[in-house]
Protein backbone atom coordinates (compact mmCIF):
# COMPACT_ATOMS: atom_id res chain seq x y z
CA UNK A 1 0.00 0.00 0.00
CA UNK A 2 1.47 3.53 -0.88
CA UNK A 3 1.87 5.78 1.59
CA UNK A 4 4.07 8.50 -0.01
CA UNK A 5 2.02 11.85 -0.92
CA UNK A 6 1.71 12.02 -4.32
CA UNK A 7 3.11 15.65 -5.76
CA UNK A 8 0.91 17.89 -7.64
CA UNK A 9 2.23 20.98 -9.66
CA UNK A 10 -0.54 23.59 -10.23
CA UNK A 11 0.07 26.09 -13.51
CA UNK A 12 -1.53 29.32 -12.81
CA UNK A 13 -0.98 32.65 -15.63
CA UNK A 14 -3.34 34.79 -17.24
CA UNK A 15 -5.07 34.13 -20.51
CA UNK A 16 -2.94 33.48 -23.45
CA UNK A 17 0.32 32.83 -21.28
CA UNK A 18 1.21 29.47 -22.80
CA UNK A 19 0.03 27.53 -20.27
CA UNK A 20 -1.17 24.50 -22.27
CA UNK A 21 2.02 24.80 -24.56
CA UNK A 22 4.03 24.27 -20.72
CA UNK A 23 1.90 21.45 -19.69
CA UNK A 24 2.80 19.58 -23.84
CA UNK A 25 6.51 20.31 -23.18
CA UNK A 26 6.14 18.19 -19.58
CA UNK A 27 3.82 15.87 -20.64
CA UNK A 28 6.41 15.41 -23.49
CA UNK A 29 9.27 14.61 -21.87
CA UNK A 30 7.32 13.03 -19.02
CA UNK A 31 10.26 10.20 -19.28
CA UNK A 32 7.65 7.58 -17.97
CA UNK A 33 6.57 9.40 -15.12
CA UNK A 34 2.59 8.44 -14.56
CA UNK A 35 1.05 11.92 -14.81
CA UNK A 36 -2.77 12.67 -14.17
CA UNK A 37 -4.18 16.09 -16.14
CA UNK A 38 -7.08 18.08 -14.66
CA UNK A 39 -7.58 21.00 -17.01
CA UNK A 40 -9.93 24.16 -15.83
CA UNK A 41 -11.31 26.40 -18.32
CA UNK A 42 -13.27 29.23 -18.95
CA UNK A 43 -15.50 29.24 -22.05
CA UNK A 44 -17.95 27.08 -23.79
CA UNK A 45 -15.17 24.82 -25.80
CA UNK A 46 -13.01 22.48 -24.07
CA UNK A 47 -9.92 24.03 -26.20
CA UNK A 48 -6.67 22.89 -23.62
CA UNK A 49 -8.42 20.16 -23.22
CA UNK A 50 -8.07 18.86 -26.49
CA UNK A 51 -4.65 19.95 -27.24
CA UNK A 52 -3.54 17.95 -24.45
CA UNK A 53 -5.30 14.21 -25.47
CA UNK A 54 -3.06 12.05 -27.66
CA UNK A 55 -0.35 13.25 -25.30
CA UNK A 56 0.50 9.44 -24.25
CA UNK A 57 -0.22 9.02 -21.15
CA UNK A 58 -4.09 7.90 -21.75
CA UNK A 59 -5.77 10.93 -22.44
CA UNK A 60 -7.77 9.59 -25.02
CA UNK A 61 -9.63 7.51 -22.48
CA UNK A 62 -13.67 7.77 -22.33
CA UNK A 63 -14.54 10.53 -19.93
CA UNK A 64 -16.61 7.67 -18.02
CA UNK A 65 -13.55 5.90 -17.33
CA UNK A 66 -12.10 5.33 -14.28
CA UNK A 67 -8.20 4.81 -15.52
CA UNK A 68 -8.27 7.96 -17.66
CA UNK A 69 -5.49 10.50 -17.33
CA UNK A 70 -7.31 13.90 -18.14
CA UNK A 71 -9.73 15.04 -16.38
CA UNK A 72 -11.81 18.20 -17.70
CA UNK A 73 -13.50 20.53 -15.52
CA UNK A 74 -15.48 23.38 -18.11
CA UNK A 75 -17.51 26.33 -17.90
CA UNK A 76 -16.14 27.13 -14.64
CA UNK A 77 -13.26 28.09 -12.18
CA UNK A 78 -11.04 25.97 -9.85
CA UNK A 79 -10.57 28.86 -7.25
CA UNK A 80 -14.71 29.34 -7.08
CA UNK A 81 -15.64 25.80 -7.36
CA UNK A 82 -13.36 23.71 -5.10
CA UNK A 83 -15.70 21.77 -3.27
CA UNK A 84 -18.60 21.38 -6.68
CA UNK A 85 -15.60 20.27 -9.28
CA UNK A 86 -12.52 19.28 -7.95
CA UNK A 87 -12.99 17.96 -4.78
CA UNK A 88 -14.87 15.01 -6.40
CA UNK A 89 -11.84 14.60 -9.11
CA UNK A 90 -9.36 14.09 -6.11
CA UNK A 91 -11.23 11.47 -4.93
CA UNK A 92 -11.30 9.76 -8.16
CA UNK A 93 -7.27 10.29 -8.02
CA UNK A 94 -6.82 9.07 -3.96
CA UNK A 95 -8.10 5.49 -5.26
CA UNK A 96 -6.03 5.38 -8.01
CA UNK A 97 -3.14 6.38 -6.32
CA UNK A 98 -1.17 3.93 -6.52
CA UNK A 99 -1.19 4.22 -10.34
CA UNK A 100 -0.41 7.50 -10.51
CA UNK A 101 3.25 9.58 -10.19
CA UNK A 102 2.34 13.30 -10.51
CA UNK A 103 -0.46 15.35 -10.68
CA UNK A 104 -0.27 18.66 -13.09
CA UNK A 105 -3.44 20.71 -12.68
CA UNK A 106 -3.64 23.48 -15.40
CA UNK A 107 -5.89 26.79 -13.68
CA UNK A 108 -8.06 28.96 -16.16
CA UNK A 109 -6.53 31.45 -17.18
CA UNK A 110 -8.72 33.66 -14.91
CA UNK A 111 -8.84 31.53 -11.79
CA UNK A 112 -6.80 32.40 -8.39
CA UNK A 113 -4.68 29.78 -6.89
CA UNK A 114 -4.54 30.40 -3.44
CA UNK A 115 -8.01 28.74 -2.88
CA UNK A 116 -6.92 25.29 -4.53
CA UNK A 117 -4.14 25.07 -2.72
CA UNK A 118 -5.53 25.89 0.49
CA UNK A 119 -8.16 23.02 0.16
CA UNK A 120 -5.13 20.64 -0.73
CA UNK A 121 -5.03 20.86 3.93
CA UNK A 122 -8.96 19.13 4.08
CA UNK A 123 -7.72 16.02 5.47
CA UNK A 124 -9.10 13.78 2.64
CA UNK A 125 -6.56 15.20 0.30
CA UNK A 126 -3.62 16.09 2.65
CA UNK A 127 -3.11 12.40 3.67
CA UNK A 128 -2.84 11.97 -0.31
CA UNK A 129 -1.24 14.84 -1.96
CA UNK A 130 1.13 17.89 -1.32
CA UNK A 131 1.16 20.51 -3.54
CA UNK A 132 5.06 20.13 -4.98
CA UNK A 133 4.87 23.84 -6.30
CA UNK A 134 2.35 26.46 -7.98
CA UNK A 135 4.32 27.55 -11.27
CA UNK A 136 2.87 30.98 -12.08
CA UNK A 137 3.54 31.68 -16.24
CA UNK A 138 4.22 35.41 -17.56
CA UNK A 139 3.15 36.06 -21.02
CA UNK A 140 6.28 38.61 -20.92
CA UNK A 141 5.43 41.06 -23.84
CA UNK A 142 2.40 41.44 -22.37
CA UNK A 143 3.14 42.70 -19.11
CA UNK A 144 6.09 44.84 -20.07
CA UNK A 145 3.54 46.53 -22.74
CA UNK A 146 1.31 47.13 -19.28
CA UNK A 147 -1.65 45.32 -20.37
CA UNK A 148 -2.26 44.50 -16.82
CA UNK A 149 -3.51 48.03 -15.61
CA UNK A 150 -6.19 49.45 -17.48
CA UNK A 151 -5.33 52.03 -18.74
CA UNK A 152 -1.33 52.19 -18.34
CA UNK A 153 -0.47 55.79 -19.23
CA UNK A 154 -3.40 57.33 -17.00
CA UNK A 155 -2.67 55.21 -13.89
CA UNK A 156 0.71 55.76 -14.05
CA UNK A 157 0.11 60.07 -14.07
CA UNK A 158 -3.09 59.83 -11.37
CA UNK A 159 -0.19 57.84 -8.90
CA UNK A 160 1.59 60.90 -9.63
CA UNK A 161 -0.58 63.51 -8.68
CA UNK A 162 -2.03 61.81 -5.59
CA UNK A 163 0.11 58.24 -4.35
CA UNK A 164 -2.48 57.68 -1.80
CA UNK A 165 -5.10 56.21 -4.64
CA UNK A 166 -5.89 52.58 -5.65
CA UNK A 167 -6.44 52.50 -9.35
CA UNK A 168 -5.57 48.62 -10.04
CA UNK A 169 -8.07 46.88 -12.57
CA UNK A 170 -9.54 43.64 -12.16
CA UNK A 171 -6.77 42.62 -14.31
CA UNK A 172 -3.91 43.81 -12.22
CA UNK A 173 -4.93 42.60 -8.97
CA UNK A 174 -5.72 39.34 -10.93
CA UNK A 175 -1.93 38.91 -12.35
CA UNK A 176 -0.34 40.00 -9.02
CA UNK A 177 -2.79 37.02 -6.66
CA UNK A 178 -1.66 34.61 -9.46
CA UNK A 179 2.32 35.97 -8.79
CA UNK A 180 1.76 35.93 -4.75
CA UNK A 181 0.87 32.27 -4.61
CA UNK A 182 4.17 31.47 -6.95
CA UNK A 183 6.81 29.08 -6.08
CA UNK A 184 8.23 29.40 -9.48
CA UNK A 185 7.63 32.16 -12.06
CA UNK A 186 7.92 31.48 -15.98
CA UNK A 187 8.73 34.94 -17.99
CA UNK A 188 7.42 32.96 -21.31
CA UNK A 189 7.53 34.06 -24.57
CA UNK A 190 11.17 35.70 -24.36
CA UNK A 191 11.47 35.25 -27.78
CA UNK A 192 9.54 38.19 -28.78
CA UNK A 193 11.36 40.51 -25.92
CA UNK A 194 14.36 42.02 -26.07
CA UNK A 195 16.92 42.83 -22.80
CA UNK A 196 15.35 45.85 -21.70
CA UNK A 197 11.55 44.32 -22.04
CA UNK A 198 12.74 41.23 -20.20
CA UNK A 199 14.36 43.50 -17.50
CA UNK A 200 11.53 45.39 -17.41
CA UNK A 201 9.05 42.53 -16.59
CA UNK A 202 11.14 41.26 -14.23
CA UNK A 203 10.80 44.38 -12.10
CA UNK A 204 7.77 44.33 -12.40
CA UNK A 205 6.96 40.54 -11.22
CA UNK A 206 9.80 40.55 -8.47
CA UNK A 207 8.00 43.09 -5.55
CA UNK A 208 5.13 40.40 -6.46
CA UNK A 209 7.02 37.13 -4.95
CA UNK A 210 9.00 35.82 -1.78
CA UNK A 211 12.31 36.58 -1.91
CA UNK A 212 13.03 33.01 -2.26
CA UNK A 213 10.91 32.29 -5.52
CA UNK A 214 13.03 32.42 -8.59
CA UNK A 215 11.91 34.12 -11.96
CA UNK A 216 13.12 32.35 -15.09
CA UNK A 217 13.15 32.98 -18.93
CA UNK A 218 11.69 31.04 -21.30
CA UNK A 219 10.39 30.42 -24.83
CA UNK A 220 7.28 27.68 -26.16
CA UNK A 221 7.64 26.92 -22.40
CA UNK A 222 10.58 24.51 -22.72
CA UNK A 223 12.37 24.03 -19.74
CA UNK A 224 14.08 21.39 -18.35
CA UNK A 225 11.29 19.35 -16.56
CA UNK A 226 13.07 18.59 -13.54
CA UNK A 227 13.46 22.06 -13.31
CA UNK A 228 9.45 22.05 -12.93
CA UNK A 229 8.70 18.84 -11.19
CA UNK A 230 9.88 18.20 -7.62
CA UNK A 231 10.63 21.63 -6.38
CA UNK A 232 8.74 19.62 -3.13
CA UNK A 233 7.14 23.29 -2.08
CA UNK A 234 5.06 21.84 0.32
CA UNK A 235 2.91 24.73 -0.74
CA UNK A 236 -0.48 24.10 0.82
CA UNK A 237 1.43 24.34 4.35
CA UNK A 238 2.73 28.10 3.91
CA UNK A 239 -0.38 29.60 1.93
CA UNK A 240 -1.87 31.33 4.20
CA UNK A 241 1.30 33.56 4.27
CA UNK A 242 0.78 34.86 0.78
CA UNK A 243 -1.01 37.96 0.29
CA UNK A 244 -4.17 38.47 -1.89
CA UNK A 245 -6.79 40.56 -2.99
CA UNK A 246 -9.85 38.82 -2.98
CA UNK A 247 -9.81 36.74 0.61
CA UNK A 248 -9.87 33.45 1.44
CA UNK A 249 -12.77 30.71 0.53
CA UNK A 250 -15.52 30.31 3.07
CA UNK A 251 -16.58 27.03 4.60
CA UNK A 252 -18.23 26.08 1.19
CA UNK A 253 -14.76 26.60 -0.94
CA UNK A 254 -16.06 30.06 -2.50
CA UNK A 255 -13.74 33.11 -2.57
CA UNK A 256 -14.99 36.11 -3.07
CA UNK A 257 -13.68 36.43 -6.74
CA UNK A 258 -16.11 37.17 -9.62
CA UNK A 259 -15.62 36.78 -13.83
CA UNK A 260 -18.43 39.44 -14.06
CA UNK A 261 -16.06 41.52 -15.44
CA UNK A 262 -15.19 38.68 -18.51
CA UNK A 263 -17.14 37.16 -21.31
CA UNK A 264 -16.43 34.24 -23.51
CA UNK A 265 -17.99 33.17 -26.65
CA UNK A 266 -18.36 31.24 -29.56
CA UNK A 267 -18.26 32.13 -33.34
CA UNK A 268 -17.97 29.82 -35.82
CA UNK A 269 -18.39 30.29 -39.66
CA UNK A 270 -16.58 28.21 -42.64
CA UNK A 271 -12.72 28.80 -43.72
CA UNK A 272 -10.73 28.84 -47.05
CA UNK A 273 -7.32 29.19 -45.17
CA UNK A 274 -5.23 29.95 -42.38
CA UNK A 275 -4.57 33.32 -43.86
CA UNK A 276 -8.11 34.04 -43.86
CA UNK A 277 -9.11 32.97 -40.31
CA UNK A 278 -6.54 35.05 -38.64
CA UNK A 279 -7.11 38.17 -40.44
CA UNK A 280 -10.94 37.94 -39.83
CA UNK A 281 -10.00 37.02 -35.87
CA UNK A 282 -7.41 39.82 -36.45
CA UNK A 283 -10.21 42.60 -37.31
CA UNK A 284 -12.43 41.12 -34.48
CA UNK A 285 -9.97 41.98 -31.90
CA UNK A 286 -9.18 45.66 -33.26
CA UNK A 287 -12.95 46.28 -32.46
CA UNK A 288 -13.85 44.55 -29.65
CA UNK A 289 -12.34 44.13 -26.00
CA UNK A 290 -10.57 40.69 -26.54
CA UNK A 291 -7.90 39.29 -24.35
CA UNK A 292 -7.39 35.62 -25.66
CA UNK A 293 -8.80 33.46 -28.77
CA UNK A 294 -8.21 30.18 -28.91
CA UNK A 295 -9.82 27.62 -31.45
CA UNK A 296 -9.74 25.32 -34.67
CA UNK A 297 -9.96 25.55 -37.63
CA UNK A 298 -10.97 23.27 -40.41
CA UNK A 299 -9.47 24.04 -43.67
CA UNK A 300 -10.17 22.61 -47.25
CA UNK A 301 -8.73 19.57 -48.36
CA UNK A 302 -6.51 19.78 -44.89
CA UNK A 303 -6.49 15.90 -43.05
CA UNK A 304 -5.48 17.41 -39.99
CA UNK A 305 -6.76 20.36 -37.10
CA UNK A 306 -5.35 23.47 -36.89
CA UNK A 307 -5.20 25.29 -33.18
CA UNK A 308 -5.42 28.97 -33.58
CA UNK A 309 -4.54 31.04 -31.03
CA UNK A 310 -4.48 34.45 -30.11
CA UNK A 311 -3.40 36.84 -27.18
CA UNK A 312 -4.51 40.70 -28.03
CA UNK A 313 -3.20 41.62 -31.94
CA UNK A 314 -0.42 38.69 -31.27
CA UNK A 315 -1.19 35.30 -33.28
CA UNK A 316 -0.11 31.75 -33.71
CA UNK A 317 -1.35 28.81 -35.37
CA UNK A 318 -0.07 24.93 -35.89
CA UNK A 319 -1.36 21.58 -37.08
CA UNK A 320 -1.72 19.61 -33.75
CA UNK A 321 -3.39 16.23 -35.33
CA UNK A 322 -5.68 14.46 -38.08
CA UNK A 323 -9.02 14.98 -38.02
CA UNK A 324 -11.08 11.73 -36.27
CA UNK A 325 -13.60 9.93 -37.14
CA UNK A 326 -17.40 11.59 -36.26
CA UNK A 327 -15.61 15.44 -35.66
CA UNK A 328 -17.11 18.16 -37.65
CA UNK A 329 -14.75 19.29 -40.23
CA UNK A 330 -16.54 21.69 -41.99
CA UNK A 331 -16.87 24.30 -39.32
CA UNK A 332 -14.25 26.40 -37.58
CA UNK A 333 -14.81 27.51 -34.30
CA UNK A 334 -13.11 29.98 -31.95
CA UNK A 335 -13.70 30.76 -28.71
CA UNK A 336 -13.54 34.69 -27.75
CA UNK A 337 -12.44 35.83 -23.93
CA UNK A 338 -12.87 39.43 -23.03
CA UNK A 339 -15.12 42.63 -21.86
CA UNK A 340 -18.39 44.00 -22.86
CA UNK A 341 -19.25 41.31 -25.53
CA UNK A 342 -22.31 40.01 -26.78
CA UNK A 343 -22.84 37.21 -28.56
CA UNK A 344 -24.97 38.30 -31.66
CA UNK A 345 -22.29 41.29 -32.63
CA UNK A 346 -19.35 38.89 -32.62
CA UNK A 347 -20.82 36.46 -35.18
CA UNK A 348 -21.97 38.83 -37.05
CA UNK A 349 -18.79 40.77 -37.25
CA UNK A 350 -16.86 37.47 -37.74
CA UNK A 351 -19.18 36.74 -40.80
CA UNK A 352 -18.34 40.16 -42.64
CA UNK A 353 -14.35 39.36 -41.45
CA UNK A 354 -14.04 36.37 -43.13
CA UNK A 355 -15.93 37.50 -46.29
CA UNK A 356 -13.71 40.81 -46.36
CA UNK A 357 -10.51 38.49 -45.39
CA UNK A 358 -11.90 35.90 -48.67
CA UNK A 359 -12.12 39.05 -50.91
CA UNK A 360 -8.88 40.30 -50.06
CA UNK A 361 -7.21 37.04 -50.38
Amino acid sequence: MQTRKIPVTVVTGFLGSGKTTLMRHILSNAQGKRIAVIVNEFGELGIDGEILKGCGIGCDDEAGSKDRNLYELANGCLCCTVQEEFYPVMEQLVERRESIDHVLIETSGLALPKPLVQAFNWPSIKNAFTVDAVVTVVDGPAAASGQFAANPVAVDAQRKADPNLDHESPLHELFEDQLASADLVIVNKTDLMDDAALQKVEALVRPEIPREVKIVPAQMGKLDVHTLLGLEAASEETIHLRHDHHGSPDDEGHADHHHDEFDSFVVHGKVESREQAIAALHALVEHHTIYRVKGFAALPGAAMRLVVQGVGRRFDSYFDRRWQAGEATTQSRFVLIGEDLDRDTLQRAFDAALASAAVQA
